[in-house]
């Protein structure tokens, strides 16, 4: 595969290949909610397939709901690679299922015996989640170590009924991201999500780094 191939052309440069997983049905309001072994078994069709073509780990995207996290994490177990969950979470900082960050990464760890390596956010705009991060602290927030956010603050529904991109301010991103790293402090895997392109990447690391450097 092409990620294979740019490994091999960069021998000298850690890279890992990770397999994507997506949820079932829509993200945000899924219509039919699985129980953990119909995920599992849903999910390992494509997670052997990933397992097959040599990637070293799974990541499983924005999830809306435990469940769904759970089965994935099982299959992944079963095809012999590590998995990463990320859940999606809507404006007040919650899932769509409406659990609370905490709640579905603290269950998901007691169903599976922690198994996730770690955890995510994903499509979410921090404006969403960084008061209950700061208001709800605790060991669980250790356990995240991944953030893509979205460029725009709108929630998933004002999205899905605009008809332009909301770029919003990739400057404003970059100092969101350096704040949440003081309430993450195993956090070292950022990126964009929906909205998103080069310039927010690109502040993002920028800020990011001014964090990590002064730590070396």
């Amino acid at each position: 595969m092409l990620a294979q191939e740019i490994r091999a052309a960069h021998p000298a440069v850690p890279i890992l290949i990770s397999g994507c997983v997506g949820p079932r049905g829509d993200a945000y309001s899924p219509a039919e909610v699985m129980t953990a072994g119909e995920a599992e078994d849903y999910h390992s069709v494509q997670i052997g397939t990933l397992a097959d073509a040599g990637v070293d780990l799974i990541t499983a995207f924005t999830l809306a709901y435990v469940d769904e996290a759970v089965g994935i994490t099982r299959a992944a177990q079963r095809g012999g690679l590590p998995v990463v969950i990320s859940f999606t979470l809507e404006t007040d900082g919650r899932l769509p299922s409406g659990q609370t960050l905490r709640s579905a990464i603290e269950e998901t760890d007691a169903r599976t015996d922690s198994a996730p390596a770690y955890y995510m956010i994903n499509c979410a705009h921090p404006t969403h989640f960084a008061s209950m991060l700061e208001e709800d602290e605790g060991p669980w927030l250790e356990r995240i170590r991944g953030l893509r956010a979205n460029a725009s603050k709108k929630s998933h529904a004002e999205l899905d009924e605009s008809d332009d991109l909301d770029e919003g301010d990739p400057a404003e991103l970059g100092a969101d991201y350096r704040a949440l790293m003081q309430q993450l402090p195993a956090l070292t895997v950022v990126g964009g999500c929906c909205g998103t392109d080069r310039r927010h990447v690109a502040e993002v690391c920028g800020a990011c780094a001014e964090v990590f450097e002064p730590a070396r």
